[in-house]
């Protein structure tokens, strides 16, 4: 089957400018301290600066795959010759690492590529001082008949030949002293996923049959098919670097199978979230997260749960260096249980206002029409606020003029007050610049045909009011008949999680102190409170390390007080946070979220607050032509019944993949779900 066609060799190129993309990635974390390598610099034109995100993410590879090699190592510790062999190695500077930590005591590299990469490579090694004097008995060559070798040395050997051609690469790995009897590392870092799957399957198929005593690491994606998912894959298409196997083979179990299937003796695959929680210690942990102001934890979970480090092994002296993981893993797989009822349709807005941003703020200033402030779109913070108004033809933008202390920042919160009015409180403009300011926010609806007057007024409190945060709650309860903002939660710049709760009485302009009694729920940022029985609900969030949660705890009120309450939740629902939430009818209606625990994405779950019963929904977005992220949302409920809530903004930046932002609100009708569950409650 050829592999050589002009449209081939047009991918292939595409495929291999993926390696200098990826290089200046991980010069980009080992330079901010996410790792140790002075060699990779070496490697690139120029240094850059990558956002946290992407730094944390060729954190967590490099890490896995480093994991992986240790573990090899000490597996084969008694061996007298071990090799790696790096398939689509790139510039890839392991082996000058490994030789400069003084590890490469018997151990071999042998590394593939295409040619042009390898020989591209060679060159940089050549012209290189620092790079060359790694190697005194290099030995540069090029055989005439295969074009393959480049490098050849002791140690060290760069061969240039696409390791679809099985022959050739046997026959340049046999030239260059490669022993297929000794204990062999085989590593694959977003390689195979480029070819074609039966190229990548029968790759899989040669090593395991070549390679009678070995260990295969893979670190590839997964999950092709939900929303983040299908803007990977648009990625790379794009690029004209499509990646194959994913759609055979979607996730973990599948990648196991596969390589057991192909002659592999063991096998484990783990998603990245897995790895980060369950292999690395909480102290390594700790310093990655306390390197960079960072804040897209919703993107890097989803970036996590889509690629997956898999470790295979041939032999019994390496089944020993397989990934493993704990009895008892932090980040458990769960499979939600989903109602017998058919999916929640999603629809666009009647009117499909354009809106695209994350982190906004919302709250319902009438019948009909609902503020929008703060968030992140295409160009930035957002600056102007918004008001969305229903009019006959469907919803619309209106005209706005706004005057007054406006604050421009990302997850703050609105509270709708009794009587007129909105409270505006926190917010960040970056994670190093959080807000504590209370903004009164009052608003004249006016004539239809006119714009739409808001007023921002910073209101002066007096008492210990909380410190400035983000991805907190705001949530109205009332107390001796006077009404309370209640502020739980979020973060700072310094604080990972906050689990603090304030009360700030509007009448007075006081932040107050209230006895409060019971078991504090956990610390928590990214979470909801909704108004309920006078008191409130808080569900979800993420909690002390980096961990979703599934509680849901009602703040009650007493004679003295509130008391805290938690529910117990049967089924548990699965663990989120991002999510929006509204109480209706004494049922808690969750929508969206990420989470982390089970394949798939957030629906609905509805949690009825009598009993503990929990259902979860699925959502049909076939009618939204485009890619629906439900986290970084804002939502509100369309009528007094809660039988249709609107859902506003979301999405993120996903990973390198660019920036995904929701067009167009949407709507949910709830109708069937609630109709449900009350013929449900009462049989």
């Amino acid at each position: 089957m050829p592999v050589n066609s002009k449209r081939e060799l047009g991918k292939d190129a595409a495929v291999q400018g993926t390696n200098d993309s990826s290089v200046v990635s991980k010069v980009s974390a080992a330079a901010q301290g996410y790792f140790q390598d002075d060699f990779l610099k070496h490697f690139v034109c120029k240094v850059s600066r990558r956002a946290p995100l992407i730094n944390r993410c060729y954190y967590v590879r490099w890490k896995a795959v480093d994991h992986c090699m240790n573990q090899f190592f000490h597996a084969t510790n008694s061996s007298s010759r071990r090799q790696i062999l790096s398939l689509g190695a790139g510039f890839d500077s392991l082996f000058f690492r490994l030789h400069s930590e003084g590890a490469l005591g018997g151990v071999t590299v042998f590394e593939v590529d295409f040619p042009e990469v390898a020989r591209r490579k060679a060159d940089l090694i050549n012209s290189n001082a620092c790079l060359k004097d790694t190697l005194p008995d290099l030995e540069a060559v090029s055989n005439q008949q295969t074009n393959a070798v480049f490098i050849r040395s002791g140690h060290y050997n760069l061969i240039g030949v696409d390791v679809r051609k099985e022959q050739k690469v046997e026959a340049a790995l046999s030239g260059a002293g490669l022993q297929w009897d000794t204990p062999t590392l085989v590593l694959s870092e977003v390689v195979l996923t480029y070819m074609e799957t039966q190229w990548s399957d029968a790759v899989i198929g040669w090593a395991a049959r070549l390679l009678p005593q070995s260990m295969f690491v893979m670190y590839e994606q997964i999950h092709p098919d939900d929303p983040f998912g299908r803007v990977m894959q648009n990625h790379f298409l794009k690029l004209n670097s499509s990646i194959h196997a994913l759609k055979q083979y979607p996730h973990t179990v599948a990648q196991t199978q596969r390589f057991i299937q192909k002659g592999w003796e063991k096998c484990v695959c783990l998603d990245m979230n897995q790895f980060y929680f369950d292999l690395l210690p909480e102290d390594e942990r700790q310093r990655v997260e306390g390197l960079e102001p960072f804040d897209e934890f919703e993107e890097w979970h989803q970036k996590c749960s889509h690629y997956f480090i898999l470790s295979a092994s041939k032999g019994s002296v390496t089944n020993q260096a397989l990934l493993m993981l704990p009895k008892s893993p932090s980040i458990p797989h769960m499979i939600p249980q989903w109602a017998e009822h058919p999916p929640l349709v999603i629809q666009p807005m009647c009117g499909s206002p354009c809106i695209e941003a994350v982190g906004m703020a919302s709250a319902v200033l009438a019948p009909g029409n609902i503020l929008l402030t703060g968030g992140c779109g295409r160009r930035g913070r957002d600056t102007v606020a918004r008001v969305l108004i229903k009019e006959q033809g469907g919803w619309k933008c209106a005209c706005v003029e706004a005057h007054g202390d406006r604050v421009v920042s990302l997850y703050q919160t609105l509270t709708s007050i009794p009587g007129g009015g909105v409270i505006l409180f926190g917010g960040r403009t970056s994670p190093l610049n959080p807000t504590g300011s209370i903004v009164w926010v009052t608003f004249d609806l006016g004539d239809p045909q006119s714009a739409v007057q808001l007023s921002f007024k910073n209101m002066i409190c007096t008492g210990t009011g909380p410190k400035p945060r983000w991805r907190h709650t705001s949530t109205l309860v009332c107390h001796n008949d006077k009404t309370f903002l209640f502020v739980f939660g979020g973060r700072t710049e310094k604080d990972p999680v906050l689990g603090d709760a304030h009360f700030l009485c509007l009448e007075d302009k006081h932040w107050t102190e209230i006895t409060v009694v019971g078991v504090v729920p956990e610390a928590r940022h990214s979470h909801s409170a909704c108004p309920y029985g006078g008191g409130l609900v808080i569900f979800g969030g993420l909690g002390k390390g980096g961990r979703p949660l599934c509680d849901a705890v009602y703040l009650r009120p007493t004679s003295s007080g509130f008391c805290w309450e938690r529910q117990n939740l049967h089924p548990p629902p699965v663990p989120r946070y991002s999510h929006s939430a509204h109480v209706i009818n004494e049922k808690l209606v969750v929508v969206g979220g990420v989470w982390l625990q089970a394949d798939g994405v957030p629906g609905v779950a509805v949690i009825n607050l009598n009993t503990g019963g929990c259902v979860e929904i699925q959502l049909d977005t076939s009618s939204v032509p485009w890619p629906l992220m439900l986290h970084s949302f804002c939502s509100e409920l369309l009528d007094s019944e809660g039988t249709e809530v609107v859902l506003i903004g979301g999405g993120g930046n996903c990973f390198s993949f660019g920036t995904h932002l929701n067009l167009h609100p949407v709507t949910v009708d709830l109708r069937p779900i609630l109709c449900y569950l009350n013929e449900s409650d009462h049989k």
